[in-house]
């Protein structure tokens, strides 16, 4: 399991006025009293919290991060968004850090908020994006009102020493990205002593800065000498209801305290460019692009996408794409990470399919197991990890054909909330937004910085556009810009053939995937693929793929080929060929470009000592980002790479945790060849 003694769903009973209390510390959730009263006095009002949001400029972009211990039942949460969206917002936005070690379960949360009604329209959000219990972990959830919340899964010092960048001795103290105030809740130190330890307090430290507050119901002398060893001016108030006196707290000056012990390879996922006007240029309008460019633009940049051909024509431009991702019972950065990216994906395109069935279908996908040794490991996935049925369900040959809807001889993965959607309506969604400009037929030949300003340039040095930062996210033709080139990247073609779709097939109720997946019909045809080949770099169509395609319709079964009557190439009606960008690792390039050649003179002294300490401040292309190498997952992996770049540029905590964001750094390949000395 994920899950370990410290992390666990939480175990309640509801007394006789059906208010929740914890089983396992014997302590109430809230206020017998009035819980939302005592929100409002302990956490709202002690921080000052509707001064500060009125005096927050609309026209600012400005992000206000509130961090939170103990969610609980969420009511701190929703009565913070309830201000918020009382207040002129413009491009503001709120961002609430919570960690939990206990989370309740969906029942149980739904049933808590019930008492408060006039919070309904804030829960009903809530409880629709609330996610399943998959041990420690990360989950970014987004809202109406330019509200997100971060849910850690962890204790409390855990959970917020994650986010903590690895601290390099010489990095700008600016990097960590800080939070604006701090509502110390969870259960009393006398119930739950842990909690409250010194290690929570150093991380309070290091992710506080000037003006930060904290307010906490309890006075207990333990709380006030942390929040002193922070940095913090404590006072004593009056309490809620009964309650005699609780602490609130500020800070002046940040005390420079450190959790993370100095790391010789100090790149880190940090924003680049100076204060400056908000303009961006995303190079590239695939899936990772328009991403990229709608998360920018949600956060008050105005976006410039430019792209050399159309919005989508590229490895995004298939009729059907498979939303997943290969899971493993093995707590390693590429299964968690897949993890992780499709949980948010689940969230993100949650509303497009609900709104848009033109898009596509939450159908339900079908892993199917190749033969005894895959479906062994798939129940190594269900059985070790035990997540819920509704993330992933290990199901047999009957349970596959009545989900499927035809017959099926092969066991599988299932899962619920995964389907199809067409990229090129995806795209079209993402770039459906005021603050984006789109400019198709233009190639970027070069990209060149003057004065605070990148200038994206054709081969005949024609100016396209200009802004104060650029985003490139054009699949492998990323690594032709110069500032690039060292990038590892890697195109491999693919090609998609396309079958007419029979009366029999029609009946194909979920997506399908094996070693070729088969994706339900959609206005007469079925998306069936696809192949890898690498080393090919002609995209015209070839028999020899169509066939490719069709074994691997075979190998889903022979109920799955006779619902187009043995088929073969006089029934394949059109396909499409493109080039997927992938990495050596597998995993996506996302976050700030180093200066490849300055990486490799000042970190020379890795390739003699790999645990040698290198104090050299790392130098970057100031204000330059990159976004690809998503390979054949990029429906999964773009949304929440996309708002990983978004958030580093503006120096907001990540929806990854520090070790999986450092994961995607694109510097990492340039750091192991020094270490093996290439």
């Amino acid at each position: 399991m994920t899950d370990t003694p410290d992390t666990s769903p939480a175990q309640l009973h509801w007394d006789a006025d059906g208010q929740p209390l914890s089983s396992a510390y014997s302590d109430v959730y809230f206020s017998r009293h009035d819980g939302l009263a005592e929100t409002r006095h302990v956490f709202i009002a002690a921080n000052q919290l509707p001064a500060r949001f009125a005096a927050l400029e609309p026209g600012a972009s400005t992000a206000f991060t509130i961090a939170e211990t103990g969610f609980g039942t969420g009511l701190n949460f929703l009565a913070t968004w309830q201000l918020w969206r009382q207040q002129p917002r413009g491009n503001n936005r709120l961002h609430f850090i919570s960690v939990e070690k206990h989370p309740l379960a969906l029942a149980d949360l739904t049933r808590a908020l019930a008492l408060w009604p006039e919070l309904a329209p804030l829960s009903e959000q809530l409880t629709a994006q609330y996610p399943e219990f998959v041990g420690r972990g990360l989950q970014r959830l987004h809202f109406s009102d330019n509200v997100s919340l971060t849910l850690i899964i962890d204790e409390a010092a855990a959970g917020f020493n994650s986010l903590l960048w690895p601290n390099h001795a010489s990095a700008d103290a600016n990097i960590q990205p800080r939070v604006d105030a701090w509502f110390l809740d969870g259960f009393a130190p006398s119930k739950n002593p842990g909690m409250w330890s010194n290690e929570l307090f150093a991380c309070i430290a290091e992710l506080s800065g000037r003006h930060t507050t904290a307010a906490t119901f309890s006075a207990a002398g333990v709380v006030k000498r942390g929040l002193l060893s922070a940095g913090f001016t404590v006072s004593k108030v009056p309490g809620f209801g009964r309650k005699r006196e609780m602490i609130t707290a500020s800070r002046a000056e940040p005390t420079g305290a450190h959790i993370t012990p100095s790391r010789s390879a100090g790149f880190l996922q940090c924003a680049t460019q100076a204060p400056g006007p908000k303009t961006a240029l995303v190079i590239g309008a695939g899936l990772a692009g328009c991403h990229s460019a709608r998360a920018l633009a949600e956060s008050g940049w105005q976006v410039i996408v430019i792209e050399q051909d159309s919005p989508a024509s590229g490895g995004s431009g298939n009729a059907q794409g498979l939303l997943y991702a290969r899971l493993s019972h093995r707590r390693e950065t590429l299964p968690q990470f897949n993890l992780h990216a499709l949980m948010y994906a689940q969230r993100h395109y949650q509303r497009l399919w609900r709104d848009h069935p033109e898009a596509g279908q939450r159908c339900g996908l079908l892993q199917l197991a190749s033969g005894e040794k895959q479906a062994i490991a798939q129940q190594q996935v269900v059985t070790a990890l035990d997540y819920p049925d509704s993330l992933v369900k290990y199901v047999s040959t009957t349970e596959a054909t009545n989900l499927s809807g035809v017959p099926l001889n092969k066991s599988g993965l299932y899962f619920a909330n995964c389907g199809w959607l067409d990229p090129r309506t995806v795209c079209r969604w993402l770039l459906n937004h005021a603050n984006i400009q789109l400019r198709c037929g233009e190639t970027v030949a070069r990209l060149t910085q003057q004065e605070s300003h990148w200038r994206a340039l054709t081969a005949q040095n024609h100016t396209i556009a200009s802004a104060t930062i650029a985003v490139v996210a054009c699949a492998e033709r990323s690594a032709e810009l110069a500032q690039l080139q060292p990038l590892p990247l890697k195109p491999i073609r693919g090609q998609v053939s396309t079958l007419a779709a029979t009366s029999a097939s029609q009946k194909l109720k979920t997506a399908l995937c094996g070693h070729g997946y088969l994706a339900p019909a959609n206005k007469g045809s079925h998306s069936l693929g696809a192949t890898f080949n690498l080393g090919e770099h002609d995209l015209a169509l070839n028999n020899e793929d169509h066939l490719r395609n069709l074994q691997h319709l075979a190998e889903l079964g022979q109920g799955v080929t006779e619902l187009f009557s043995d088929p073969g190439l006089e029934q394949v009606t059109d396909g499409r060929a493109a080039f997927r960008c992938t990495t050596p690792d597998y995993l996506p390039v996302v976050g700030p470009v180093p200066d490849y050649a300055a990486l490799k003179h000042d970190f020379a002294e890795l390739s003699r000592n790999a645990k040698a300490v290198i104090n050299t401040q790392p130098s970057y292309h100031d204000g330059l980002y990159v976004n690809c190498g998503h390979g054949s997952r990029g429906l999964a992996y773009a949304p929440i790479s996309a708002q990983l770049l978004c958030d580093i540029i503006n120096r907001d905590s990540a929806p990854l945790d520090a070790e999986l964001a450092q994961a995607l750094h694109p510097a990492r390949f340039a750091l192991r060849d020094l270490i093996r000395g290439r």
